[in-house]
């Protein structure tokens, strides 16, 4: 890594936790992340989600085809975990080159209606993906309607991760989008066979970013932005050097009348800027040497993959960020439109 001070020269990142649709909203986004990003897992939550080793391979299909020609671009696919997914499905799906399997609690997010009403339905499955060596992603709230919608990482831990590590010691885990100071102090804890993503709206803000000056329903995601103390704990954790905690954006696009709307979607879309953003969250915390690790390489270590032999460089420049970008027939709105950010990719 070269870092003289006004350029920053890393690896070319990978992004392990990625949305892109379907149809002409992939055709929008795909580029966007192709420009900066060698590798991206791709979330399964389409409707009808994908839950076979053939859609996964027609969805990837569909998504090299909206790829930029000139950009080395890697889909890596995952499958949607149900209550029913036969575990023959994950011999299929590790020959085909599916590299994990997502774990969406029932109801807790966007298309997470076909999810896992309870994780012991799914034990079969799971000990099929251990032996296969494909991953387990995980979701990690609860959506029991008696918990608050701050608790539900915290419970997950209790409920879910806890017992799951114990009965599957070896099967690896993902808790994406960490959003709290528990689930960094346990992945940080967990063992060698657990790790998390952490997005770069979780590292740049708190819970006040919803609601300040009114409600900004672009700054909405599930699991929801939190405290201060908590937004903390998860820079200290991005940013320790720890080979734990890895670039996933969870970037999500929604239509921008959606989200602007009395039941408006849940997710950021963060794709158009994402590498940008981590960034001005490591530049904030002094720790750019870090970010290359974070970004480059420990994503690509604990799925097993050759790191990336390319290169970006960011320019420390002030740039506005677009306030939409074209969506289809719809227009979207990149989180922070219209906000400053201190590095460029050049």
């Amino acid at each position: 890594m070269t870092s003289p001070a006004d350029t920053l020269t890393i690896t070319r990142p990978d992004d392990w936790h990625l949305h892109v649709r379907d149809g002409a909203a992939l055709e929008a986004v795909v580029p966007h992340s192709a420009r900066q990003v060698g590798r991206a897992l791709i979330m399964p939550n389409l409707r009808p989600p994908v839950t076979t080793a053939d859609q996964a391979m027609a969805y990837r299909e569909r998504i090299l085809a909206a790829m930029p020609a000139e950009r080395g671009f890697e889909p890596v696919m995952s499958l949607y975990l149900t209550d029913k997914l036969p575990a023959d499905e994950i011999a299929r799906a590790a020959d085909a080159g599916v590299r994990a399997v997502k774990l969406y609690p029932a109801g807790a997010t966007t298309n997470s209606d076909a999810g896992v009403t309870d994780i012991r339905k799914t034990y079969a499955t799971l000990e099929a993906m251990q032996k296969h060596g494909l991953l387990l992603l995980v979701h990690g709230e609860v959506t029991d309607p008696t918990i608050d919608l701050f608790d539900r990482e915290a419970v997950f831990i209790d409920r879910v991760m806890i017992p799951l590590r114990r009965d599957m010691p070896e099967l690896k885990i993902v808790f994406e989008h960490l959003t709290t100071k528990e689930g960094a102090h346990y992945v940080r804890d967990a063992g060698p066979f657990t790790a998390a993503t952490i997005t770069a709206h979780h590292l740049l803000y708190n819970r006040n970013a919803i609601f300040t000056g009114g409600i900004r329903p672009h700054y909405y995601c599930l699991p929801v932005l939190k405290r201060e103390t908590h937004r903390i704990a998860l820079v200290e954790a991005a940013t320790s050097g720890s080979d734990r905690f890895f670039m996933g954006t969870d970037s999500a696009p929604h239509a921008a009348h959606l989200k602007e709307h009395a039941l408006g979607c849940a997710g950021c879309y963060t794709a158009l800027n994402a590498i940008e953003l981590y960034a001005q969250a490591f530049d904030n915390a002094g720790a750019l040497d870090k970010l290359e690790g974070f970004a480059s390489f420990h994503g690509a270590d604990f799925y097993g993959l050759p790191r990336n032999t390319d290169t970006i460089t960011l320019r420390r420049e002030t740039w506005t960020v677009p306030e939409t970008v074209p969506y289809g027939d719809a227009t979207l709105k990149p989180l922070g439109g219209g906000e400053t950010l201190n590095w460029k990719l050049a």
